[in-house]
């Protein structure tokens, strides 16, 4: 199995009394899957998952699940333990876990390994390693993701990295087979799809999923120019949506449109910012004016 095109992660919407508003978190699932996404992610980190209690972490699967299975398409869960993992056991519709690289503790390249071996023999899916140095504090090379890629399991990462240097290059010039790397930095997707990301886990997409699906479908067919241009305003977009705490602008930018009942974010995050939002309208609103 490798994973190409976009997938998108989906935040938890609130209604006006604070709950998950399931019928708004279906729209999102079917919007994005309409606008030609390959599939979603349930209780990624834009989920706001460890601000859900297990019941509504349970309501929010079932509701996207529901439309993956529907639909026919693929379906990432965040879960970064092995009780997390083997619950996804009784649920036919996950295609793979999207899992940390342990945060905080640096445990060094061999204990990042043998940290997913050890996940990867008691899943009952297949993991793509979350790869986000600048928030866990642990660095992993080139070398280190091909020594993944050989656990039995693992299948891919969502590189996330902060930006692009020559261990990025070296990485993409020389993937392993059936590994992906699936771009999760959205303001640098265009770039690292240029060097050859399979795809790409990508929040920005929420707000604006079909030109991001056309943005990979671009550099997929050698189309450049058409790539280049539109992967500038994604850029743009992308910069502006992460203005604040994700998924704070995603969710005042989703309320403002109507997608969404509240822009409502739990603790420890706070609104967004009424500047930062209007900035990110205004990006949305000139991206979607133009034909990409």
């Amino acid at each position: 199995m490798t994973l190409t095109g976009l997938y998108v992660p989906l935040i938890t919407p609130f209604d006006g009394t604070g709950a998950v508003a399931t019928d708004a978190l279906t729209a999102l699932a079917v919007d994005a899957l309409d606008a030609g996404a390959a599939g979603l992610v349930a209780l990624g980190t834009t989920g706001e998952p460890a601000a859900l209690s297990d019941e509504e972490q349970s309501v929010v699967l079932d509701v996207v699940a529901e439309v993956c299975r529907v639909r026919g398409a693929r379906l990432f869960v965040g879960a970064n333990s092995v009780a997390a993992l083997r619950a996804l056991g009784d649920r036919p519709e996950v295609t793979a876990a999207l899992s940390l690289v342990p945060p905080f503790l640096r445990p060094g390249a061999a204990g990042v390994l043998a940290h997913f071996a050890d996940l990867a023999r008691a899943s009952p899916v297949p993991l793509v390693v979350y790869h986000v140095p600048y928030r866990t504090g642990q660095q992993l090379h080139a070398d280190d993701f091909r020594r993944l890629a050989e656990v039995p399991g693992v299948v891919g990462v969502k590189y996330a990295t902060g930006g692009i240097d020559a261990d990025t290059i070296n990485l993409l010039a020389d993937v392993p087979p059936g590994f992906a790397v699936l771009g999760g930095e959205d303001p640098l997707l265009s770039p690292l799809l240029a060097l050859g990301a399979h795809g790409a886990i990508a929040a920005s997409a929420q707000v604006a999923a079909a030109e991001f699906v056309r943005l990979v479908s671009h550099w997929h067919a050698g189309d450049v120019a058409c790539a280049r241009s539109l992967g500038h305003r994604l850029a743009g977009l992308s910069a502006a949506l992460f203005a604040g705490p994700n998924p704070t602008v995603i969710k005042a930018v989703l309320h403002a449109r109507g997608r969404i009942p509240t822009p409502a974010v739990r603790l420890p995050l706070l609104a967004a910012d009424q500047d930062a939002t209007r900035r990110a309208l205004r990006r949305l609103d000139t991206l979607v004016s133009k034909p990409t």
